[in-house]
């Protein structure tokens, strides 16, 4: 079945996000591809705070390829930038597979550069930008 929610501005984020986490049911692994400048990190954000992550507590983690975040119930979350991967390894280097496989929700921005590890029930979700600038997510269970 294909899901789609349009966000057709920010005001709209969060409450997108919202509907989002009804909507994935229990993936844990969620992929995010879109351009550069698409809202990744803005929405994985959004859906961190409807998780009640501390507001102040995300960020992108590019330089860091890998943050944790906890939420108000000390479920925790890993947040992944591969845009700077270069090397499978590098990703291998920092745990990757503890992180995937820990059960724990992770949330990865620039999975293209990583696709050959990403397990098979990673959740695959596209951001398009529409010519109107808004947002379009998509994605197939």
């Amino acid at each position: 079945m294909t899901h789609e929610i349009a966000i057709n501005g920010l005001s709209e984020i969060e409450q997108a996000a919202s509907e989002f986490l009804k909507q994935i049911g229990d993936n844990k692994i969620i992929a995010f591809y879109a351009p550069m400048g698409a809202g990744k990190t803005t929405f994985t954000t959004a859906l961190c705070h409807q998780l009640g992550v501390k507001e102040d507590a995300v960020s992108s983690p590019t330089f860091a390829i890998v943050n944790e975040y906890r939420t108000v119930n000390g479920k925790t979350i890993y947040h992944f930038d591969f845009y700077r991967i270069n090397e499978l390894r590098e990703a291998l280097d920092i745990g990757y597979y503890d992180y995937i496989d820990s059960g724990d929700l992770c949330l990865i921005e620039w999975p293209e550069n990583i696709e050959e590890l990403l397990p098979e029930e990673t959740l695959r979700v596209h951001i398009s930008i529409r010519p109107d600038q808004s947002r379009l997510l998509t994605w197939v269970d």
